[in-house]
């Protein structure tokens, strides 16, 4: 465990506490509350208190310089994966966990679904942490034997300086898609966020690029050694051809002029793209062929494409929150659906508008029918979430139900012969976000219990 804390309530005796303001607070608030957890001395910007006190100008500049003056040495004997993209970050840092774990490459994981060693230590709040709680599970990795850590970037934890001072080995740019406008505004600042983690890269790294994606030239950059995949005839590890089935995907792709053949349990074109993304990056570490071996094993990470059998009908929950991954996943499902497709989903409070009657639109265009409900809340009233959503309605099969385990159930009611039920938005999370309150809440146990009752 590191000595350096940022947040008072997880400071213990000794610790060295560090006043940073965020978004909504100011750091010196907190201070005393760190002092009675135990702080051995405090840094910030003003004030003298009961311990030690270092005041400086910039608290930041002190914790990234202190950190990286106590712990980058270890660092420096590791091996870091970094991932960063609007969608396909976890399944990439999944199956890069899975497959070094599986050939004998101890190797850690942070990100969405938490931090992981042979097992899940801890849940995370956000996909890049503070600063101060990666360093924290980097040198707990450090101890325990895990040299290799892949870690998702998102452009929240680049912008606000989560990753400052973390060098990496390999970083991964999957696509760039609408997201998260309520904070970065447009899409070149959304872009130039995530593009922060390629200038992070070690003298000897890669960086390795979704070429097909019409922002990559903002990730191929000089300094770095560049290795591209996709579909596009240029890319170093190029798809060759691909065909889908219900329950798994299969591909060929071409590298330095031989043709690699793959089956994977991952289903769906944009699935063959973070495959391909896992093997450029784990390429450098392992024999593709063992790789290949492996990768066909791997089953999805949790809350992405995990199907449930319901007679003969089909039941998907999912993580997609985004137009593009929602249209990823109904072009994945649709061909294999032999009757109806049916879609349960809200759209996240306090986060990115203009996506809500984007999403809407496609989910009722492509859709035989669609339940709306809610998503995490945070601090904006659900009725407003809706009415943003049919902003620019032009379909009517659509109902609203806004208790999210009552649309689920209502959506599985509605499955009779062959149909297709996705459940869409939250896929792993364990809570629903109303205002300060965490519900405990998992679309995949709600599915579960209420089949059961059936």
């Amino acid at each position: 465990m590191i000595n350096i804390k940022t947040d008072s309530r997880k400071v213990k005796k000794g610790d060295i506490f560090v006043a940073l303001d965020g978004i909504n607070s100011n750091g010196s608030d907190y201070i005393e509350k760190a002092i009675a957890n135990g702080a051995s001395k405090v840094v910030a910007k003003q004030g003298n208190y009961a311990v030690e006190t270092i005041v400086v100008d910039d608290t930041r500049a002190y914790l990234n310089e202190y950190l990286q003056a106590n712990y980058n040495k270890y660092l420096a004997e590791m091996t870091i994966i970094g991932i960063t993209g609007t969608n396909g970050k976890t399944t990439t840092a999944h199956i890069i966990y899975s497959v070094l774990n599986k050939l004998g490459i101890p190797c850690a994981s942070i990100g969405s679904l938490g931090f992981f060693m042979d097992k899940k230590i801890e849940s995370l709040a956000n996909t890049s942490p503070e600063v101060t709680e990666i360093y924290d599970m980097l040198m707990r990795a450090y101890k325990n034997g895990y040299k290799t850590v892949v870690m998702e970037a998102s452009s929240q934890g680049l912008s606000y300086q989560r990753l400052e001072g973390i060098q990496f080995d390999y970083t991964v740019f999957t696509n760039l898609t609408i997201d998260h406008l309520d904070y970065h505004k447009t899409m070149e600042n959304y872009c130039h966020a995530k593009q922060e983690l390629f200038k992070k890269i070690k003298n000897n790294g890669k960086a390795i690029i979704n070429i097909d994606d019409e922002y990559a030239p903002y990730f191929v950059m000089k300094q770095n050694d560049n290795i591209t995949y996709g579909y596009s005839d240029d890319a170093m590890f190029k798809v060759n051809n691909y065909k889908l089935e219900n329950d798994h995907t299969i591909f060929t792709f071409i590298y330095q002029n031989k043709e690699y053949k793959i089956t994977t349990k991952l289903l769906g074109s944009f699935n063959i793209y973070n495959v391909l993304a896992s093997i450029a990056v784990l390429s450098n570490m392992l024999p593709i062929d063992r790789i290949i071996e492996t990768i066909r094993i791997i089953n999805n990470p949790s809350g992405r494409m995990e199907k449930i059998n319901y007679k003969n009908n089909v039941i998907i929950v999912d993580y997609a929150h985004t137009p593009d991954a929602m249209l990823n996943i109904i072009n994945t499902v649709k061909p294999f659906t032999k009757n109806n497709l049916y879609i349960v989903f809200g759209c996240t409070g306090d986060r990115d508008r203009k996506k809500r009657p984007i999403m809407f639109d496609l989910a009722t265009t492509l859709a035989y029918h669609v339940i709306i409900t809610i998503d995490d809340l945070h601090n904006e009233d659900a009725n407003n979430i809706v009415k943003d959503m049919l902003s620019e309605q032009k379909n009517s099969n659509y109902e609203i139900i806004l208790d999210r385990a009552k649309a689920i159930h209502k959506g599985i009611d509605l499955l009779d012969d062959n149909d297709t039920l996705l459940i869409l938005g939250k896929g792993h999370e364990e809570v629903i976000i109303i205002k300060d309150e965490k519900i405990p809440f998992n679309d995949k146990d709600v599915t579960l219990k209420y089949l059961e009752q059936k």
